[in-house]
């Protein structure tokens, strides 16, 4: 009885950058969970429909008294049985009828309160007494493309990663001593540099893409030396929002330069020898798996090569591109494909072919901090978020503190997936 669904709640709340989203809260006779949806600026043609035509209010005024009725009264330990109901619920596909984030931010809840109702953390209720590994973070550093204004660099994301730390602390503190180094670089390069950001918490310089490389390199190289924490970079490129089909190239709008497919992948293998990359996400068109695992075979070994958009968190997906062999790593996003039973599904056909997965925050976040809880529980050992910022740092935060109740921690086994 201690888990049975007593009660469900619904509000409109804000995201990171002012638009609204929901928050769900689940209370069960002996427990409480809260979960916040995130959404997504640069998205994947095949993620499920984030909210239903109407928003966030058709929600609050249609939908809750549905999901109550169907979901008060169902044991929230069944996680199954209440993602089915969900999907029952929509009746869609691709849960256009009461959207993704109404069903992520339902999933999620519902798992917090049936840890609750056993006075359990969320990360050892979804991995029973197994978890010991902390994931390493993957920090946003540089905004460009999506996330920042039109003269920042046409790559996306500028990250890093450090590699060399032997607790979450010593990395979540170096990647902002990197966040803080390159500050330093882009304003001993552009004087008029204010200190704008962009949507994750990366700086936004008026650089072109060769620039922040640069910088990124030499913040990494400094900062390791300093501190003695090895930091590689890594990247997410975004290819999806340069490519233009009707010209089949990707276009470099601030370098005023075009690239075909197979210029593409000479650039992108060029860099990674170049500057060292540890990691580099979406290089490559959503649909393109021939480009994908051309890439991937050529840089196997010395570079991750992550899929976001491609993917999008799918089981049949991801259980395409392993056929093809498509990129090694993946990035896990539970709003890109709606509840936890599948976000779970879809990690454990990644870990068992060997692609790394990258439990990931969204442009658009909340404070919620379930996927620090998702990362130690199934074992990921990247986690992709940024370095600062409250909605950030929420993550970041809880992992600390998660660290501090496991014995004998480590920090994620990359190596296994080789």
């Amino acid at each position: 009885m201690d888990s049975i669904i007593e009660d469900i709640r619904v509000r409109k709340i804000l995201d990171s950058r002012g638009n609204p989203t929901l928050e769900v809260d689940v209370i069960t006779w002996n427990g409480f969970g809260r979960a916040a949806a995130p959404s997504g600026a640069s998205t994947g043609a095949r993620e499920v429909v984030a909210f239903p035509a109407g928003g966030v209010d058709k929600i609050i005024g249609e939908v809750e008294d549905i999901i109550s009725s169907e979901l008060i009264g169902m044991d929230a330990e069944d996680l199954n049985e209440i993602d089915l109901v969900l999907k029952e619920i929509d009746g869609t596909e691709n849960l256009s009828s009461i959207g993704g984030n109404t069903t992520v931010a339902v999933s999620m809840a519902t798992a917090k309160a049936a840890a609750a109702s056993y006075n359990m953390p969320l990360y050892r209720f979804l991995g029973g007494n197994m978890p010991n590994e902390i994931p390493y973070p993957l920090g946003n550093m540089i905004n460009g493309g999506a996330h920042a204004g039109k003269n920042a660099p046409d790559i996306q994301e500028f990250l890093v990663i450090p590699v060399g730390a032997e607790n979450i602390t010593e990395a979540v503190f170096t990647n902002v001593n990197v966040h803080k180094k390159i500050r330093e670089l882009i304003q001993a390069k552009d004087t008029s540099f204010t200190g704008g950001k962009g949507d994750e918490g990366g700086w936004a310089p008026n650089l072109t893409s060769q620039e922040a490389l640069e910088i990124q390199f030499k913040a990494c190289q400094d900062v390791t030396d300093e501190t003695g924490v090895e930091v590689k970079p890594s990247l997410d490129m975004a290819a999806s929002e340069m490519w233009d089909p009707d010209k089949e190239v990707y276009v470099y709008k601030r370098e005023g330069v075009n690239r075909t497919t197979g210029e593409q992948i000479d650039y992108v293998e060029e860099i990674i020898d170049t500057y060292g990359f540890y990691f580099v996400e979406d290089p490559i068109r959503e649909g393109d798996f021939h480009g994908f695992a051309e890439l991937t075979r050529k840089v196997k070994g010395r570079c991750l090569i992550c899929g976001d958009d491609i993917f999008v968190t799918n089981k049949e997906i991801l259980q395409e591109g392993i056929n093809k062999k498509a990129a090694d790593s993946i990035i896990i996003k539970p709003n890109q494909i709606g509840t936890l039973t599948d976000t779970y599904q879809t990690v454990e056909l990644a870990r068992n072919n060997k692609y790394v997965p990258v439990v990931s925050h969204r442009s658009g976040e909340t404070t919620d901090e379930t996927i620090a809880h998702l990362a130690v529980a199934w074992g990921c050992p990247i986690i992709k978020t940024g370095a600062t910022g409250g909605e950030r740092i929420a993550k970041l935060n809880e992992l600390i503190r998660i660290e501090e109740e496991i014995t004998d921690p480590s920090m994620g086994r990359i190596e296994k997936y080789r």
